[in-house]
């Protein structure tokens, strides 16, 4: 059983069947006694039935069927996996709703290559090869709802969103996904944003023959495990604080290949960009 898998299980009946006490239901939401909790008069834990996700009032924690199953049993992601193989359960059923997706507050103009001066001159100052900035970015012209038109270098993720950056402003335009870049290499190479990977390969002076995952935000690190299990060797690259501390150990618990953590390499630095900034 994978997490794409897992997170099918419906998590109403799942946890009905490991015997937890129901305390009250609704059209949206069905509420139990904390499993988290020995003795509980009024039930706290709530499993939105639409999202097929809960929230714990009473520990403050939520998430999906694979966060409650590690949570109670006090184990990693691949225990989680194991224990839910272990039985069937039913599959969560998605009502059928009309998605509207929400007006956008920015505007993109046009896309073209990477050539404003003032662009070029922001990455010279972080010491980021042009000529790859060139090949790998783009030049966004956009505008918000106040209608002023903004421009920045662009990054392109999965779905086709762009993170943005300029002197003065960092954000994403679209939704927010990881970047992977392949070369049929069984090692790959695991970045927090574009800038750092771009860093690694201007101190490499070449582009490597390897894979990458630049990550976008540390947040979407969960969204790599099912992509790397399979690689022979991974190399993280992560900024010395304590999200980057908080990814580096997830992967580390969470998966069976072989992992490097690159930061001893840059450990007096905040990120692989401050280095590269400090190089003579």
């Amino acid at each position: 059983m994978n997490c794409k898998t897992a997170k099918l299980i419906d998590l109403v009946s799942y946890l009905k069947k490991q015997g937890f006490r129901i305390g009250k239901t609704n059209t949206k939401e069905v509420w139990f006694y904390s499993p988290f909790r020995n003795i509980e008069r009024t039930p706290s834990f709530k499993i939105n039935i639409s999202k097929n996700v809960f929230f714990c009032h009473s520990s403050g924690i939520g998430g999906t069927v694979i966060d409650f199953v590690m949570k109670y049993n006090n184990c990693s992601i691949k225990e989680a996996l194991v224990i839910l193989s272990k039985d069937t359960f039913p599959i969560h059923q998605q009502k059928k709703q009309i998605n509207r997706e929400p007006t956008p507050t920015y505007s993109i103009k046009k896309v073209t290559e990477l050539t404003n001066q003032k662009l070029l001159d922001y990455l010279s100052s972080r010491k980021i090869n042009l000529q790859f900035a060139k090949r790998f970015c783009f030049q966004v012209h956009y505008s918000f709802s106040n209608g002023k038109e903004n421009y920045g270098i662009g990054f392109m993720n999965d779905v086709g969103g762009l993170e943005i950056r300029n002197k003065i402003f960092k954000g994403c335009l679209g939704k927010k996904e990881i970047t992977t870049i392949n070369n049929n290499s069984d090692v790959v190479s695991i970045f927090e944003s574009w800038t750092d990977w771009l860093s690694y390969l201007s101190l490499k002076k070449k582009i490597t023959r390897e894979n990458f995952i630049i990550l976008n935000s540390t947040s979407m690190v969960r969204k790599v495990i099912d992509l790397i299990g399979s690689y022979a060797l991974i190399k993280l690259f992560f900024d010395n604080d304590e999200a980057g501390n908080k990814a580096t150990d997830f992967l580390i618990e969470n998966t069976e290949s072989k992992i490097i953590d690159n930061r001893i390499y840059y450990k007096n630095f905040n990120d692989l960009n401050d280095y590269l900034l400090n190089q003579k």
